[in-house]
């Protein structure tokens, strides 16, 4: 592996560890700011908002600078943002850091992404950005059991300071490793802006919102799931989330082959049908629990298997705009983890069963790909007028 892609890496094994350890560790927080767990959840949504907020702005604004010093400044960023959580003093305080501590998650994965296509060797682009999110699923694996261990058996605040930590070392590494990228050609926001008026950007933003969406049908209500369905003890979920982990990691570099091997389209859709189907078998098959932990490790490793052919995809159809299209991506992901949690709650709301969600991703899943099988209609409508 280069050097460059592990510091990469690194950057998204901090950011996953920022993002989702608050999961693991919200009790804990809940009970020292004495606010309720509800109110407390608030500070999910906090991150979530950031990173909608600063994928695109944080590119446009840096969309002339050279990739390694956006990079760097995106990394300084992350841990001077989280060290601030150490030190909250109260909610209100820790909400901003949140929601700071999320912007820089959108543009350090749209930047990197470009720049690990770039330093791939040729035919390799989607598996050098699998590398990157490598760091990503280790986060789910080993980072977040970790930073949940250290949050419930001695301080959430030694949590943050641990993520603080590897923020100075992605920077540290990104120094040293990582090499100058020549920039893009001096563009203005407008210029920028225009990738936003393609069709095909939307539709690729609704693949990622709607279809990847269906994950977050699974995962959100995946505790009670386990629990109430599957008949595990509350003990047990997070070492199965271990193995949701695993899952993860193998399916981020299978999902990077296979969008190398194939057109990121065809792999898209190949992957969303596996996502359906797999989503059916959780509804129907989640009460007996060693076909329960099963399905955990191969939901987990499909869902991720779908990151490396979505931005693959979304490079190739924004050229010129590559980084802000890359940070389009990442927003759309947080904005199907609401999509995904909030509609998968319909069921529950309406009385039905904690493996109710599940039927909504299959939904979800089958939706992004009519839209696959549009934009694929769409392309090849383009390529057969431009050769005409």
């Amino acid at each position: 592996m280069k050097k460059s892609l592990l510091s990469l890496s690194l950057g998204g094994l901090t950011i996953g560890i920022t993002e989702f350890v608050m999961m693991g560790i919200l009790p804990d927080i809940a009970s020292d700011l004495k606010v309720s767990i509800p109110i407390a959840g608030y500070l999910i949504s906090a991150y979530a908002l950031g990173v909608v907020i600063g994928a695109p702005l944080l590119v446009i604004i840096a969309r002339n600078e050279p990739p390694k010093k956006t990079l760097l400044i995106l990394a300084a960023m992350l841990a001077f943002f989280n060290a601030l959580s150490i030190v909250v003093p109260g909610y209100g305080f820790f909400f901003l850091t949140r929601l700071l501590s999320g912007l820089p998650h959108g543009a350090f994965f749209g930047v990197g992404a470009v720049v690990a296509s770039r330093l791939a060797e040729k035919g390799k682009e989607a598996q050098a950005i699998s590398i990157m999110f490598a760091g990503l699923t280790i986060a789910n694996l080993i980072g977040v059991p970790i930073g949940t261990y250290i949050g419930h058996h001695f301080s959430w605040r030694y949590t943050f300071i641990l993520i603080a930590f590897l923020g100075v070392v992605t920077f540290i590494s990104l120094y040293f490793w990582m090499p100058d990228v020549e920039s893009n050609e001096k563009v203005s926001i407008k210029d920028q802006m225009q990738f936003f008026k393609k069709v095909e950007a939307w539709l690729v933003i609704l693949i990622t919102a709607i279809g990847v969406g269906g994950l977050f049908c699974w995962i959100s209500y995946i505790a009670p799931l386990l629990t109430d369905i599957s008949g595990f003890e509350a003990t047990d979920v997070p070492y199965i989330m271990i193995l949701a982990g695993a899952g993860m990691v193998v399916g981020n570099v299978i999902g990077g082959k296979l969008a190398d091997q194939f057109s990121p389209e065809k792999t898209l859709i190949v992957l969303l049908l596996l996502m359906a189907f797999d989503l059916a078998m959780v509804f129907f098959l989640s009460s007996n629990p060693y076909i329960s932990l099963i399905l955990v490790f191969c939901t987990g490793c499909i869902a991720f298997a779908l990151i490396a052919p979505i931005q693959m995809l979304m490079i190739q159809i924004a050229v010129g705009a590559e980084m802000i299209a890359s940070a389009a991506i990442q927003a759309s992901f947080n904005i199907g983890n609401a999509l995904g949690a909030f509609l998968g709650g319909l069921p529950l709301i309406a009385g039905f069963s904690y493996a109710s969600p599940n039927l909504v991703g299959v939904g979800m899943s089958l939706i992004g790909v009519l839209v696959i099988v549009i934009l694929i209609q769409r392309r090849r409508r383009i390529l057969k007028f431009e050769t005409v």
